[in-house]
């Protein structure tokens, strides 16, 4: 509540400035300043607060003064003033700036200003209108339904908070592979380098490649007939082969079990039996001298 033993900005004088110890030239010039962002921003806009702090606030001045332009800014902010405000540049390169800007008026029609003005009203927005914003997100995402949703949000007696996308079946892998507006065959996907290999170039894989290999293991499970939903284990180490396997495993249906490659056999053969793993995946590395 430190704000309401401060004046609003636009009411701070020079001998307010003076009052805090510092040389009558200098608060001159302070005030002038302020006054000028103040005539072109305004006495309480984000904009204000961030010319303040870039253009006239530094170490040499009183920290009296930095607190008397911050408070004086955020007024009528109300009891928690931000302690931080991004820089309106970065916000435009986040995922919700960038979502904004291309989709912002189409949202929020004329009250759309930029993503930091307008985040206040968008998550209200979204709030109010959740059928509407959750359909737009999952679209920005490329999240490719199996089977669609009845709605994005139905009420549910037996769900106090209503149940979510009602009906709807999500492949995490079919997903991960699918070509969409915000990728290519061609792009790079995964990028590692072998154990070991510490001076070797670093090895990348495009979606084309990566697709065919999970098609093949996911074609060689399906030849297995299980049943869809059964457990299969992979007890290798985090490398391309087991991303593969594992993206396969779900595209199949099936759940993966994850065995770290460092377990002793009993602990391996505990973790099957709990599972009921119905298949395993491993691999046999011999040292050659």
């Amino acid at each position: 509540m430190a704000s309401l033993h401060h004046k609003a900005l636009d009411s701070i004088s020079v001998s307010d400035i003076e009052a805090l110890g510092i040389p009558a030239s200098i608060a001159l010039k302070l005030y002038k300043d302020v006054s000028e962002i103040i005539n072109t921003h305004g006495p309480s806009s984000p904009q204000t607060w961030t010319l303040l702090s870039k253009r006239l606030l530094h170490p040499l001045l009183p920290f009296s003064f930095h607190q008397m332009m911050y408070y004086g800014c955020f007024k009528d902010f109300g009891t928690d003033p931000p302690a931080w405000s991004p820089d309106p540049e970065a916000a435009m390169l986040t995922n919700v700036g960038q979502f904004l800007e291309r989709r912002g008026k189409e949202l929020l029609g004329s009250t759309y200003k930029d993503p930091i003005s307008s985040f206040s009203h968008f998550q209200e927005f979204s709030v109010s209108n959740p059928e509407v914003y959750w359909k737009t997100v999952l679209d920005e995402m490329s999240i490719s339904f199996s089977v669609s949703p009845h709605c994005i949000l139905s009420e549910n007696t037996s769900r106090p908070g209503g149940q979510w996308l009602p009906g709807a079946y999500v492949n995490p892998a079919k997903t991960c592979l699918t070509v969409n507006c915000k990728r290519t065959l061609d792009d790079v996907v995964i990028r590692w380098r072998d154990e070991g290999n510490d001076d070797m170039p670093v090895s990348s894989m495009t979606l084309e490649e990566l697709r065919s290999e999970v098609w093949l293991v996911a074609h060689a499970l399906n030849a297995l007939g299980l049943d869809r939903g059964s457990a299969i284990a992979i007890d290798m180490p985090m490398n391309m082969e087991s991303v593969a396997i594992y993206l396969a495993i779900v595209l199949a249906g099936h759940v993966v079990v994850s065995i770290a490659d460092s377990f002793a056999p009993p602990e391996i053969s505990t973790r099957l039996k709990i599972s009921e793993a119905k298949a395993i995946f491993t691999q046999v590395i011999t040292n050659s001298w």
